[in-house]
């Protein structure tokens, strides 16, 4: 098993700590994992990403140039990184930001309204768990318990009714289904 994922969007979106997080619920899991930030010129509101390897076999590099899947929670992250995406892959969309729908016929897409699932939770910051949730259901490369036990590992001042909130949130994004 081989799971190469790039998560992009604005900073300030959460992408680097959901990032890290699927590499620590990786490593909860007995898997082989890398985690490699990237970040724009401004920390919030410039553009970040994060390639996160995770796998049953020794990862041989953490850069993911062709993804098995993408979220994507902005508009420019979609035009940068939907052609990266291995034939057959997974592209997740933050239809809650996005309007442009995914142009290519040969992955498969997810439309996420990751925002207004969370506003529904009432707090937006917790959108970033909602595309975890939706990736972790649609790909199986781990499971919605195991981001939810590394929450405290990754964010740990974070008081329980907000890891609640959290955990929420990764199960709403797993309703979301293939279109």
């Amino acid at each position: 098993m081989y799971q190469g994922i790039k998560i992009s969007g604005f900073g300030g979106q959460g992408v680097i700590s959901a990032g890290y997080l699927l590499a620590q619920a990786g490593m909860m899991e007995g898997k082989e994992v890398s985690f490699f930030p990237a970040y724009g010129a401004e920390m919030r509101g410039g553009t970040a990403n994060c390639s996160v390897v995770v796998a049953s076999e020794e990862v041989s590099t953490p850069i993911v140039s062709t993804p098995d899947t993408a979220i994507v929670l902005n508009e420019p992250s979609l035009a940068k990184f939907e052609p990266t995406v291995k034939p057959g892959g997974l592209l997740i969309i933050n239809s809650s930001l996005i309007n442009s729908k995914a142009t290519r016929t040969d992955i498969k897409v997810l439309y996420v309204p990751c925002n207004e699932i969370a506003n529904e939770l009432g707090n937006t910051k917790v959108m970033n768990m909602v595309a975890l949730g939706a990736f972790a259901a649609a790909t199986g490369a781990m499971s919605i318990d195991a981001i939810a036990r590394a929450l405290p590992k990754v964010y740990k001042k974070l008081k329980p009714e907000v890891i609640e909130l959290n955990v929420k949130a990764l199960k709403r994004g797993a309703e979301v289904k293939l279109n």
